[in-house]
């Protein structure tokens, strides 16, 4: 290509980059090895970088002009652009990002600190604090194609909806250990709770409570880290399709969650930066009523006293899903 560029979010997560200065580090450079003359030139997320040149292409000439990294794109298409926002995208793992404003926040919690975007080459960056869980929808794709249980993803919400709770059953969906905020590659996948009545439905109840369950452990510390409580959480990505998974996160974060209507918010954000960079917006302000319509809010319904005493179950759930590596592997040696 004519333009060896990156922009600073992408940048951010190399290892190479200075979180305060925006620019390649030049101690990590020389630890590493790694000339800087073989790195691309840093930009903004917000920027004229380029023109589409392509033989007999019906694109040529349109600038390209917006770049971010998956999970902060999605951040700038939920709009969160002020201090105190965040959203979490449930695919096949989950990634929650909290805006941090204009200066780093480094986290004491087993976050990570990340630059969110920059909206312009003289722009002020912004940073957030960055969670992921490994497991939230593959383990509804676990159901279906380990488990049999189901034949499609969607079932497992006409499942969960069968019963008012999980009839005590617990699923740490640790499969290949825990990410954020434990990383505890130790960690196995531990379901406790099973009685002679446990059932299909309260699997799958369990199932989409351990995805809120992870996500709740993720923005204590990012509460913890921030400082600010975050009052309300916004979803996209596949698993928010579910109004019963949507629900229970509600219930079991103890705030409300907003799901829009066009859910497609990684190509939304991309989108946004380089409108901005075009002038087709004059600055995010200017984007208050685009995908602000038909936004579902689920309220949570759980007292407080309940929500409490069911994290202090999952608490004990994920205590006993750890340091089983050992004795797996000491198990397929006698084998």
């Amino acid at each position: 290509g004519k333009a060896h560029v990156t922009d600073v979010t992408n940048a951010s997560r190399t290892l190479l980059m200075n979180l305060d200065t925006l620019k390649w580090d030049p101690e990590l450079l020389s630890f590493f090895d790694i000339p800087e003359h073989l790195l691309p030139k840093l930009c903004s997320s917000s920027q004229i970088y380029g023109h589409v040149d392509l033989n007999d292409c019906e694109l040529n000439g349109i600038p390209i002009a917006g770049c971010l990294g998956d999970q902060q794109a999605a951040l700038l298409g939920q709009k969160c652009f002020d201090k105190g926002e965040a959203k979490c995208t449930f695919g096949t793992g989950a990634f929650m990002l909290f805006n941090t404003g204009d200066k780093p926040v480094v986290s004491s919690h087993g976050l990570i600190t990340t630059v969110a975007f920059q909206l312009g080459e003289k722009a002020k960056a912004t940073y957030a604090l960055e969670g992921s869980m490994a497991v939230a929808g593959s383990s509804l794709r676990w159901l279906r194609d380990n488990l049999r249980l189901i034949n499609t993803m969607e079932e497992v919400s006409e499942l969960a909806e069968h019963v008012p709770n999980t009839g005590g059953v617990v699923f740490v969906t640790a499969f290949g250990g825990l990410y954020a905020p434990y990383w505890r590659e130790d960690a196995r996948g531990t379901m406790v709770g099973l009685t002679s009545y446990s059932t299909k439905y309260h699997l799958a109840r369990a199932t989409l409570e351990s995805m809120s369950f992870q996500a709740r452990a993720i923005l204590q510390s990012m509460n913890q880290d921030a400082g600010v409580p975050l009052k309300k959480l916004k979803v996209d990505g596949g698993v928010s399709n579910s109004n019963i998974a949507m629900q229970i996160q509600a219930d079991l974060l103890g705030i409300e969650v907003d799901r829009p209507s066009m859910r497609e918010t990684t190509a939304f954000g991309t989108a946004i930066a380089a409108g901005l960079a075009v002038g087709l917006w004059k600055d995010v302000h200017d984007l208050d009523n685009v995908n602000s319509e038909d936004i579902t809010t689920f309220t949570p319904s759980l007292l407080e006293s309940e929500r409490e005493e069911k994290y202090g179950v999952w608490k004990k759930a994920v205590e006993a899903s750890l340091n089983w590596t050992e004795d797996v592997e000491d198990v397929s040696d006698e084998d």
